[in-house]
């Protein structure tokens, strides 16, 4: 495992991080828009360091967490952080491959589904000499369409599926989800600086949902100045509250 650090997410939870599972807005962002009720039973796909978990087990959502990642080491981080928080009552991790989804997690009894996915496809843009990193941003170890096949059979009747992707793969994303049966029913725009054009769409999908689907406003994150906005401040805010 690669060295680690500690970062508290506020609420006396704190995330064990590496230089290569770490985390970043996208991870927040997506963790705020999927908005778990208290309740919900959750799984989160290709989870790193378990920052959408942690996130959600900080603000007291969620009743049963799953966070399942293929890689060890970070299956490795989480458990660290779930001993470190005295979470093994709520939060389980599962070293699985989410394309045989099936043979770790139980079938049909989710109320949410969560993915941050890699954003590239094989072979495009520039690729990196660490395996950990190839996984993490390109399709080498599951595709978009695994994804949404490993969430339909996760999901129960209603419930959701909450991703993020890049603008240019919106079609995918929107095709790809009704291909299984999940509706897709909002998307939020996600822009760094104002003036500038969306580098991140969030995406939710119901299983079984009717067809009709809400354009939330747009996520700005930084003011035409560059300085952060009231919206940014309240995801930033999801950890940097102590």
């Amino acid at each position: 495992m690669s060295e680690t650090r500690l970062e508290k997410l506020g609420g006396g939870v704190t995330a064990v991080i590496s230089r290569l599972h770490g985390f970043g807005t996208d991870a927040l962002a997506l963790a705020a828009f999927a908005a778990p009720k208290k309740n919900d039973t959750a799984c989160d796909l290709g989870s790193g360091c378990g920052i959408i978990p942690l996130i959600w087990c900080r603000d007291g959502l969620c009743n049963k967490i799953t966070a399942l990642e293929i890689q060890k080491d970070a299956c490795g981080q989480i458990s660290k952080a779930v001993a470190l928080n005295g979470l093994s009552e709520k939060l389980k991790v599962v070293n699985g491959d989410l394309r045989r989804v099936s043979e770790y997690l139980p079938l049909y009894c989710y109320d949410l589904v969560t993915m941050n996915p890699p954003y590239k496809a094989p072979k495009a843009g520039l690729t990196s000499s660490a395996e950990e990193a190839l996984i993490a941003r390109h399709e080498i170890a599951c595709s978009f369409s695994d994804v949404t096949k490993a969430a339909e059979k996760l999901l129960r009747f209603g419930g959701r599926l909450c991703v993020c992707h890049r603008p240019e793969r919106a079609a995918d994303v929107i095709c790809e989800m009704r291909a299984q049966g999940i509706e897709p029913k909002r998307i939020r725009m996600v822009t760094y600086r104002a003036g500038m054009k969306p580098n991140l769409i969030l995406f939710e999908g119901k299983k079984g949902g009717k067809s009709g689907v809400v354009i939330e406003p747009e996520l700005i994150l930084k003011d035409s100045a560059g300085n952060y906005t009231a919206q940014a401040l309240e995801i930033y805010g999801l950890y940097n509250n102590g």
